[in-house]
């Protein structure tokens, strides 16, 4: 049997809410201010179920069970455990300013929930406001991942939105700047904030931490060109995929502000 985790950087994911979008998938929810709200989930087909008390149901227990020293430690895990056809690959990774307990307690909760809500599937992920949760048979260490995405926002219209657009996308591109510049702290997450006005724009850009500097970018800079498709003018919105997200408010968000 092998077994090797290797950690890197961290993550966060929110809790806002009105719609969901997935590929050409789109519905409704309502808006929640709960602390650690689910957000989306989706199940793998292509690779297949996994059999009761097999080998791969055996690798992904050893897997959920010893994470969470690391992460209440790290906040971001990646790891693998099993051989072949049985190797299970599975990465955790919680919101920047979720750590600690708060990050252990994001990942039980994760991990109960993506099994209720892709049972014995070998593949899925499932986002939550403070952790992103994903299992595969297959290495996606290092990898983008934009299969996974969905949108969410706010059905609030600011009154200026083609100025607001421009605003909200310089915060954003500004703050993907200092997330990916090399630094000691790899964390490819960054908070920030604008005044507008008599208000202020509040948003937030993070990678997966297995992200190289520059995968991050393209990353970010990919779903932040989605703007208009996902948020046009709306008060508050993000786009979340399997490796990266961001997310803007007219309000403070996060727990705590760096």
């Amino acid at each position: 049997m092998s077994s090797s985790f290797i950690p890197k950087r961290i993550a966060l994911v929110l809790n806002l809410a009105m719609v969901a979008i997935q590929v050409f998938f789109i519905r409704s929810v309502s808006s929640m201010n709960e602390t650690n709200s689910y957000l989306y989930h989706k199940c793998s087909e292509a690779e297949g179920k996994y059999k009761s008390k097999s080998p791969y149901e055996g690798n992904l227990n050893f897997l959920t069970n010893d994470m969470y020293k690391d992460t209440f430690v790290r906040g971001f895990v990646y790891a693998y455990h099993g051989d072949d056809p049985n190797t299970v690959y599975i990465l955790l990774q919680c919101r920047g300013d979720s750590y600690g307990s708060k990050c252990g307690s994001c990942l039980s909760t994760a991990t109960s929930e993506l099994r209720r809500r892709c049972p014995m599937n070998k593949a899925g992920i499932v986002w939550f406001d403070k952790c992103l949760l994903k299992i595969s048979p297959t290495a996606f260490f290092e990898k983008i991942d934009d299969k996974n995405k969905f949108y969410m926002y706010s059905t609030k219209k600011v009154s200026d939105p083609a100025l607001f657009n421009v605003k909200t996308k310089a915060l954003l591109t500004e703050l993907t700047a200092k997330a990916t510049r090399r630094s000691d702290k790899l964390l490819l997450y960054e908070t920030g904030e604008m005044k507008l006005g008599k208000m202020k724009l509040y948003g937030m850009v993070q990678c997966r931490r297995d992200l190289w500097f520059t995968v991050c970018k393209t990353c970010l800079d990919k779903i932040i060109g989605e703007l208009p498709k996902c948020c046009d003018g709306k008060e508050g919105g993000r786009v979340l995929s399997g490796s990266c997200n961001f997310r803007y408010e007219i309000y403070p968000f996060l727990d705590t502000v760096r």
